[in-house]
């Protein structure tokens, strides 16, 4: 059994190791439902084994086969689960998971704690943190709760999250909630696919388009040229053409491969969450996918945001959220008038959907909409400016900015410096040339009042960031004393991502003096959106002027955004700093944060 390490720094494998291709090796189980509500019966459809309580846990890592789409499939299960178990924890008392490695032999595996505060030899990233448990041996976690809220868990050890290995966590708090419900329920939303996720990561390297079935068509063609004249139409196609991307690209992996699950379920399955008429719900949502964004609803139900990231915010009532991987939002909800409502989570590129029901008794269902209408992007969409109906002269100045593959980039970067301004974005140097780099973003802004593509003036109202304030002021109080700028950067073709056009493999750790506030600003130079994730500490967006807003430990960016936020470094030793779609992090848009006395 390895005993964890006494100092953050013991265990300090190289970088290497952490970007080293794991085989799954094996196969893991089928699974049910996950739900525990806090102050309610339990429902007759909950699956036993599936929640966890106490301070005292064993987590058995192991295989199974699993049937979501026809066919049996390996994954990757705890305790014979997927997803794993729910794990119910209280604020301030001390916990300890064991976790045993049962996977095949030369498969190692991890558990990161999503979203929790401790010490960084308990965080769970091989190569950082510490070393991986390995196949017939054990690790122990152990750490105190300084917190309370919806989180969740899953493997760091690559692409585990993938085929099975996450589960949910809520931890209750010491004083009351500030808002009262009677019954909840956990609705944990995960993408499924039967490919192995080896085979579908190198697929991505080698098609990266394989997915997007939606590229404009002569009809497309024809409509634009009605719509905004034949000069603009072709000038719009001229462009997507040169950049070698189309505007149907939303998501790098959609419903053409994935099967999308509500608490590892099927749509067709339909989880179903009790209720009695007149309650208050609370529904704990988790956004456990490794590349999905959901656009959630339940038609019918307003839903009130209580909190964000397992922090509380003041109740903000909308009809529909997006929520990116990695994010976590309670919402309350009071079902009366029906006996049963759908759950409905489409894909931001509205390829397919997680589904499931609210009913007074299992075996109802209600009506499921339809997938809303796809959307396209668009130059401004992107951070290039307004340049028209459609963009047609913003996509021209875009590929100006257009860095290439063979060194296209060099011209880029020219023809960016001499054209630099007050309102244009700089760039970094490392950008330059690099022919990782496809796209630099022109005139981003936070955009921090926008829902997102797809979800704009659709008729319901739909939650922004610029919606969120957390109950409390900011916890730190001091203004930053330093800035750190980074670029979200990647080529479409190559799937390669990185920040300042730097693969994880190559960048130097970011190096933070330990009690320093800080604040890190991201642009997105990409045409992906991506949340990005600091493991240790909390992220505190800021609003344009600067001013917190709101306490999360994901923070998403769609294409063409600079957005800002405060961190108090506050916790010594390594920690990983990464986009959480799963494939990029892999593909390279990670880096190392080291915390450090003195640094």
């Amino acid at each position: 059994m390895h005993l964890p390490p006494s100092r953050a720094d013991a265990a300090s494998p190289s970088r290497r190791r952490f970007v080293q291709g794991l085989a799954l090796g094996g196969a893991a189980l089928a699974a049910g439902t996950l739900r525990l509500p806090a102050h309610a019966r339990q429902p007759a459809w909950a699956a036993p084994g599936q929640v966890l309580s106490g301070r005292d846990f064993q987590l058995d890592i192991g295989t199974s086969m699993v049937n979501f789409t026809g066919r049996p499939r390996p994954a990757i299960t705890v305790n014979g689960g997927l997803p794993a178990p729910l794990l119910r924890w209280r604020e301030g008392d001390t916990v300890t998971l064991r976790a045993s490695n049962h996977l095949p032999a030369g498969v190692q595996t991890s558990i990161h704690w999503h979203g929790i505060l401790l010490p960084a030899n308990m965080d769970g990233v091989p190569g950082m943190s510490f070393d991986g448990i390995m196949p017939g041996e054990s690790w122990l976690y152990r750490f105190t709760l300084r917190q309370s809220g919806t989180y969740w868990y899953h493997s760091h050890s690559l692409r585990q999250e993938q085929a099975g290995l996450y589960g949910a966590i809520i931890v209750d708090p010491i004083e009351p909630a500030p808002y009262r419900w009677d019954r909840e329920h956990v609705v944990l939303l995960s993408d499924w696919t039967d490919l192995d996720p080896t085979d579908l990561f190198l697929r991505l390297k080698k098609a990266p388009h394989h997915d997007n079935w939606y590229k404009p068509t002569v009809g497309d063609f024809l409509r634009d040229a009605r719509r905004d004249g034949l000069a603009a139409a072709l000038a719009d196609r001229r462009a997507w053409g040169q950049m070698r991307m189309t505007p149907s690209d939303l998501s790098d992996v959609n419903a053409h491969t994935y099967t999308y699950l509500m608490n590892g379920t099927t749509p067709a399955g339909n989880w179903t969450g009790e209720f009695r008429a007149g309650e208050r719900v609370l529904l704990r949502l988790v956004n456990a996918s490794a590349m999905t964004h959901f656009d959630l609803r339940i038609p019918g139900l307003k839903m009130t945001v209580v909190a964000a990231d397992g922090q509380y915010v003041h109740p903000v009532s909308v009809d529909e959220l997006r929520i990116a991987a990695a994010e976590t939002y309670d919402v309350i909800v009071e079902p009366s008038g029906q006996d049963a409502y759908t759950i409905f989570a489409q894909d931001m590129g509205r390829t397919g959907h997680a589904r499931g029901t609210l009913a007074v008794r299992a075996g109802l269902e209600a009506p499921v909409p339809s997938l809303d209408p796809r959307p396209r992007l668009t130059m401004a969409e992107m951070g290039h400016g307004d340049h028209g109906a459609h963009g047609a002269h913003g996509m021209a100045d875009a590929h100006a900015m257009h860095g290439g593959a063979g060194g296209a980039g060099a011209h880029a970067g020219h023809a960016m410096h001499a054209a630099q301004d007050a309102d244009m974005q700089s760039h970094p140097a490392s950008e330059d040339g690099n022919p990782l780099v496809d796209m630099q973003t022109m005139a981003p802004t936070p955009r921090l009042d926008d829902p997102g593509i797809g979800l704009r003036d659709n008729g319901r109202r739909v939650l922004a960031y610029g919606d969120l304030r957390s109950l409390f002021d900011d916890p730190d109080g001091r203004e930053p004393g330093r800035t750190i700028e980074l670029h979200l950067t990647g080529h479409m073709e190559k799937f390669s991502w990185s920040f300042d056009g730097i693969p994880f493999a190559s960048a130097e750790p970011l190096r933070l003096n330990y009690g320093e506030r800080l604040r890190i600003v991201l642009v997105n130079d990409t045409m992906m959106q991506h949340p990005i994730h600091l493991h240790g500490m909390w992220s505190d967006l800021e609003d344009e002027d600067g001013r917190f807003m709101v306490r999360k430990h994901t923070v998403d960016m769609p294409p063409g955004t600079r957005r800002s936020y405060r961190v108090r470094a506050d916790a010594l030793g390594r920690w990983a700093y990464h986009c959480h779609l799963l494939y990029h992090m892999d593909a390279g848009m990670m880096r190392e944060v080291r915390v450090e006395e003195g640094a």
